[in-house]
């Protein structure tokens, strides 16, 4: 049977729906999509530019509690409610995502609470 186990960041989010913020199904990681929240202090900035950075910080922090990293990220998806947004975003991702090169999409779609401007889900393979 392969390994199932769940990654929990203590967002409140979490807790209030019902899912967690990663999942490790035999090698592969599913991180859930994940916004800018400081999860800490659950704030959140108003800028889209430093709220893909908190994303980003988040995906890593899960992505490690899984024994990965950027380098293992095979697929991304970008969501965000203005379409504008995106590229302003470009940079922040391409350092992230750059040499990586997972396969992506972004869709413009409504979010779970009017403050988040982007949201970031990952799939990851777990190395060895």
């Amino acid at each position: 049977m392969t390994e199932r186990r769940v990654i929990l960041s203590g967002s409140t989010f979490e807790e209030q729906i019902g899912y967690a913020r990663a999942v490790i199904d035999g090698d592969r990681v599913h991180v859930s999509g994940t916004t800018g929240f400081d999860y800490a202090t659950m704030t959140i900035s108003d800028d889209v530019v430093e709220q893909a950075e908190q994303c980003l910080r988040n995906v890593e922090w899960a992505l490690a509690e899984a024994g990965c990293s950027f380098a293992d990220v095979v697929r991304v998806r970008y969501l965000l409610p203005a379409r504008a947004d995106f590229e302003p975003c470009w940079p922040v991702l391409r350092r992230r995502f750059g040499d990586v090169r997972p396969a992506a999409t972004m869709m413009v779609c409504g979010l779970s609470d009017p403050r988040m401007k982007i949201e970031i889900e990952v799939d990851a393979r777990r190395p060895g």
